[in-house]
C-alpha cells in the first residue's frame, strides 16, 4: 500500500491510504505515556463516526459490531495499533483516533482508508517490429469492480518510458494529452503509435497513470526490432547441357562460374570450373 498526507478541514491531518482488496494493513495511533482513555473512530463517508474500540484504565474493548475477527487492537510501545485483516469494500473510510482523560479528548492522527479498485494493463506483452515498421502499444485503465465505471484521468496524466536494452535507465518519450472513454468495457485506453527507426528503439516501453493521489504503472511491453528480410525470387537453374552451350557461345569456358541456387537467405554458391572438361 501506498501512504500520501493531504490537509483537510478537521482539526488533524488525514492520510490517505490505498490498498487492495484482501491485503491487510495496520494503523497506528501515537499516544502519551499517561493516558487513562483512547478510543478508535471509523467514520464511513456520508455517515456518523462509529466506535471500533475504546481502551478505559489500559484495558482495550473492542465494541459489539466490531467484534470480528478481522479487527485486532493492541499497545505497542507509545501507540496503539489497529489491524484489519483481509480488506474488503466495507472497510473503506476514515479511521481517526482520541486519546486523553475523562475531561479532555485530543484527536490525533488519522487516514482514510482506500480500496485501490483499478489497475493498469499494458499490451500486447511482446512486440517484434521490423525497423522501419509502426508499433502500437496500449495502456488500459481498468476496475476490478464490475459495477463501477473507472473515472478517467484528465490530460497530461499518462506517460510512456523506454528502458532501453543493456540496462540504460528509463528515460520518458511521450506525455499522453488524449483518451478514449470504452463505457462497455469500463476502462480507459491509451494508446502509442511509433515507428521504429533502427536498434535503438528497442527495449521495455511502460505506461504510467496519474490517477488519484497514485501513479499506476504497467508491467511493460517488451519490443524487439529485426531486419527487413527479401522475399524469395523464383530463379531457374540451368541444367549442365545449357551451361557448356553458353559457354560456348561465349567463348568463356576456362571461366569459373557461380550459379546462386535461390534468394533464401540460407543460399548456397557452387563453383563450376572447366565445365568443358568434365563429364555430363
Amino acid at each position: 500500500f501506498m501512504t500520501f498526507f493531504i490537509a483537510t478541514s478537521l482539526q488533524f491531518d488525514i492520510s490517505l491510504t490505498v490498498v487492495e482488496l484482501g491485503e491487510n494493513i495496520t494503523l497506528h495511533c501515537p499516544v502519551p505515556e499517561k493516558e487513562d482513555k483512547f478510543y478508535w473512530y471509523k467514520q464511513s463517508l456520508g455517515h456518523m463516526a462509529q466506535t471500533v474500540a475504546a481502551v478505559i484504565v489500559k484495558q482495550i474493548t473492542i465494541t459489539e459490531q466490531f467484534k470480528d475477527p478481522r479487527f485486532t487492537v493492541k499497545k505497542e510501545e507509545a501507540q496503539y495499533l489497529l489491524t484489519i485483516r483481509n480488506v474488503s469494500k466495507e472497510d473503506e473510510a476514515t479511521y481517526f483516533c482520541q486519546t486523553g482523560t475523562t475531561y479532555s479528548l485530543t484527536s490525533g492522527s488519522g487516514t482514510f482508508l482506500a480500496e485501490k479498485h483499478v489497475y493498469v494493463k499494458q499490451s500486447p506483452e511482446t512486440a517484434s517490429v521490423q525497423l522501419g515498421d509502426p508499433m502500437t502499444l496500449q495502456c488500459s485503465l481498468l476496475s476490478k469492480n464490475k459495477e463501477t465505471r473507472v473515472q478517467c484521468p484528465g490530460e497530461h496524466s499518462v506517460h510512456w518510458f523506454r528502458a532501453g536494452s543493456g540496462g540504460s535507465h528509463p528515460g520518458i518519450i511521450y506525455t499522453q494529452r488524449n483518451r478514449s472513454d470504452e463505457e462497455e468495457e469500463r476502462s480507459c485506453v491509451y494508446s502509442l503509435s511509433k515507428t521504429i527507426q533502427d536498434s535503438s528503439d528497442s527495449g521495455t516501453y511502460y505506461c504510467a497513470v496519474v490517477t488519484c493521489g497514485e501513479i499506476l504503472f504497467g508491467e511493460g511491453t517488451k519490443v524487439e526490432t529485426s531486419t527487413p528480410q527479401f522475399k524469395g525470387l523464383n530463379v531457374y537453374v540451368m541444367s549442365h547441357h545449357h551451361i557448356l552451350l553458353l559457354m560456348e557461345i561465349f567463348n568463356i569456358e576456362s571461366q569459373t562460374l557461380h550459379i546462386i541456387t535461390n534468394c533464401h537467405p540460407d543460399a548456397t554458391e557452387q563453383s563450376i570450373s572447366h565445365l568443358t572438361g568434365s563429364k555430363l
